[in-house]
């Protein structure tokens, strides 16, 4: 049944996103990812191509409406209908509050929130009409417990499962789950590019003692896509090796 099923990934080009692909191909899904810099678009279907993953990807900025509701439209031209939408694309502007400008605040929320907006918009009418859609939201750890010099990253990555809470609520009686995961330190580039000191103490925190690969991430992500998960909703899965429990 998998292999009837259209997952669309945005942010697909980076660490987690990749993994997502990758995991939800080998489990039958057709997958499409979205991406933002062509550039990279190029070496990443490169790689996936020499890697034996079939992937089309779409361009979209998911920040704003109109580019992500012209990149869905495209692909249900050029794919079909989207059956599971992950919003996986996500950026950092770290700094305190009393130094945070507000364009890095503005940027954060669009890319992180205002894109889980955009892109379930364009998407959520088309699965209520077939009576089936997986909505997956990746949030973070930070959005549950806030950390310093993320004011922006944590609020948005909070509103995202206030988002999943209430969306869930409003399509539950039409075959539609709404979830997040929030993912704690996972050994993406972006985390491994970190000085090696900061990167030690980051591990120190976590009670299993590494970083989380983003394979577990993506077997969550398909775990939420399959057609037997249809009683759970609205829920916020934790995957961070118990830094952050509650």
């Amino acid at each position: 049944m998998n292999s009837k099923r259209t997952v669309l990934v945005t942010g697909a080009t980076g660490g987690l996103g990749t993994a997502m692909c990758k995991k939800l191909h080998q489990d039958g899904y057709n997958v499409v990812g979205n991406y933002h810099t062509k550039e990279k678009a190029d070496k990443w279907l490169e790689q996936m191509k020499s890697d034996g993953f079939d992937i089309k990807l779409f361009y979209g900025d998911v920040s704003d409406f109109n580019s992500a509701a012209n990149m869905i439209k495209e692909i249900e031209e050029k794919v079909g209908s989207i059956d599971t939408l992950v919003n996986n694309a996500g950026i950092t502007r770290d700094s305190r509050l009393i130094n945070m400008k507000p364009e890095d605040w503005n940027l954060v929320i669009n890319t992180n929130l205002n894109s889980v907006f955009n892109c379930t918009k364009n998407v959520i009418q088309g699965m209520i009409d077939r009576k089936f859609g997986r909505i997956i939201n990746i949030s973070s750890v930070n959005g549950q417990r806030g950390q310093f010099g993320q004011t922006n990253y944590s609020a948005a990555k909070a509103g995202m499962h206030g988002f999943t809470k209430s969306l869930a609520m409003e399509v539950a009686k039409s075959g539609v789950t709404v979830n997040t995961i929030s993912p704690g330190y996972i050994g993406t580039d972006m985390v491994m590019a970190v000085p090696e000191k900061v990167l030690n103490q980051i591990v120190a925190q976590v009670p299993l003692g590494r970083l989380g690969g983003t394979h577990e991430v993506a077997h969550l992500v398909s775990f939420l896509a399959s057609e037997e998960t249809s009683f759970i909703t609205g829920a916020n899965y934790s995957i961070n090796g118990g830094q952050h429990v509650y």
